[in-house]
This record gives C-alpha cells, sequence and structure tokens, in this order.
C-alpha cells in the first residue's frame, strides 16, 4: 500500500460511481477499482453497484479469496474519513395497529356472514315444502 495515507471525503469518492471511474468503500480504505472493471468475474455492475456506500458488507459477503484480497493492494489509494460517511439507518417496523384482543365484533360478523345465507335458504326450503300442492 501507499505509505503517505491520503485521507478523502465521503462526498468526494462516491463522485466517483462510472464505469470509468470507479471508487469503492472497503474496511475503511479507499480503493480506484477502474483499471479491473472489465477483469471482475462478477462484472462491472457488481461494482457500481456498491458505489457511493460503504461497501464493506458486499465484500465480505461474497467471501473472496486471499488472492482477491491481495489484489486490492494495487488499488488502494486512501483513507476514508470515518466522520464524513453517513450513519447507517437502522429498520423501523412500520406502525401496527393495536391489538385488539376482543374480538368479538369480528368473529360475530363472520358468523352471521356464513349463517344469515344458510338461514335464509333453509327457510326457504321449509316454506316451499309447505306450501307445495301435492
Amino acid at each position: 500500500m501507499a505509505s503517505d495515507k491520503k485521507v478523502l471525503g465521503f462526498e468526494d469518492v462516491s463522485q466517483h460511481n462510472k464505469t470509468k471511474d470507479c471508487w469503492l468503500i472497503i474496511s475503511g480504505k479507499v480503493y480506484d477499482v477502474t483499471p479491473f472493471m472489465d477483469d471482475h468475474p462478477g462484472g462491472d455492475e457488481v461494482l457500481l453497484s456498491s458505489t457511493g456506500k460503504d461497501a464493506t458488507n458486499d465484500f465480505e459477503d461474497v467471501g473472496h479469496s486471499d488472492t482477491a484480497r491481495d489484489m486490492m493492494e494495487k488499488y488502494y489509494i486512501g483513507e476514508i474519513d470515518s466522520s464524513s460517511v453517513p450513519k447507517t439507518r437502522t429498520y423501523v417496523a412500520p406502525a401496527q395497529p393495536a391489538y385488539n384482543q376482543d374480538k368479538t365484533p369480528e368473529f360475530i360478523i363472520k358468523i352471521l356472514q356464513f349463517l344469515v345465507p344458510i338461514l335464509i335458504l333453509g327457510l326457504a326450503l321449509v316454506v316451499r315444502q309447505y306450501t307445495k300442492k301435492e
């Protein structure tokens, strides 16, 4: 790696998000992977999708080989200013309606939706039976 540690801001790094100019942030270090775009086994789309953010998780999830990790040294251009990296958002679940322990009204409606048609059908059959002329 280079002997002088150049510190880069997140805004500067995130602007390099094109095929001909691609920088990645991995483990607090900045890499210019532009020369590697055509040679990357996963294609350039994989690298481009990791621009503009901390790509450490993307890199680690794939399970790169030791050879791939050694190759990173020649693309190293500096360190990222950690104070300039936006905080990762934590997932906030959408608000759920309050749990209704007393589901009696819903239960009664469902029973009525089932029983009323059956009662009407039964009543119609009884009326037909008694009004039928023999």
